[in-house]
């Protein structure tokens, strides 16, 4: 059984996908490193939580809860809340309060739990409410820009808005997408030519810290432990 995800993208410049996941006889998983923060709200024996789950910096194993159901929107690079810093979060959360099945508290205010269907919707009003920014030189430079400011500002507005720098952003987003192309069944020797990677080594260095798993788990798919993937729009089994 494990766990079963449906992740979708998103046309808003605020999220960067939304996702919802069920869980059943699994009570553990290898989380992979992830260099976006996300809202989530999860259920397990009746009760519903929510809380900030923030930027992941390394692989690590984290509890599931046994037969719960999740709901996530995971945030776009460059977008965060003033009123907390995200570098508060790296490898960690934080518990929203006063959570029920309709509301939880956020910045003093009770808010309606958004879903899988208007979570645009519900990233609109946090805009409109000031309670979501985006830093438009951390978009600049991901789009390929490059903005008016020096390269050290550039670095700590990155560091302000997403927690990391932009450096590891990049070796996170690489070897997440190096995880997608050897489960698709592309040789690991190619893999290290497509992204870039020094040699066989360093790619398999790279999967241990940001992956949690060796080329050769990937390409078997037969791990005991479930593990939350990079992301693939649609439907997306997780053993």
């Amino acid at each position: 059984m494990g766990l079963s995800v449906e992740c979708r993208d998103s046309d808003s410049p605020w999220v960067a996908r939304v996702w919802r996941s069920t869980s059943a006889r699994v009570d553990s998983m290898t989380s992979v490193a992830n260099p976006h923060w996300e809202l989530v709200i999860w259920e397990e024996a009746g009760r519903v939580n929510a809380g900030l789950q923030g930027p992941e910096s390394r692989a690590s194993v984290a509890p599931v809860p046994q037969d719960a159901t999740f709901f996530g929107i995971t945030f776009a690079l460059g977008t965060w809340m003033p009123h907390l810093a995200v570098s508060r979060l790296v490898d960690g959360s934080a518990a929203l309060p006063d959570t029920t099945r309709r509301s939880f508290y956020l910045r003093g205010s009770a808010w309606h739990l958004p879903t899988f269907d208007n979570a645009e919707a519900f990233v609109r009003r946090l805009v409109r409410e000031d309670i979501l920014a985006s830093d438009p030189v951390v978009t600049s430079v991901l789009a390929g820009g490059e903005p008016k400011v020096s390269a050290r500002t550039a670095q700590r507005r990155f560091v302000a808005s997403t927690g990391l720098t932009r450096g590891a952003i990049r070796q996170i987003e690489r070897a997440r997408e190096a995880a997608l192309l050897i489960q698709g069944g592309v040789p690991a020797g190619e893999v290290v030519h497509r992204l870039g990677y020094f040699d066989q080594p360093h790619l398999a260095r790279s999967l241990s810290r940001f992956v949690g798993r060796t080329a050769t788990q990937l390409s078997a798919r037969t791990e005991e432990e479930a593990m939350s993937l990079p992301y693939k729009t649609g439907p997306l089994g997780l053993a």
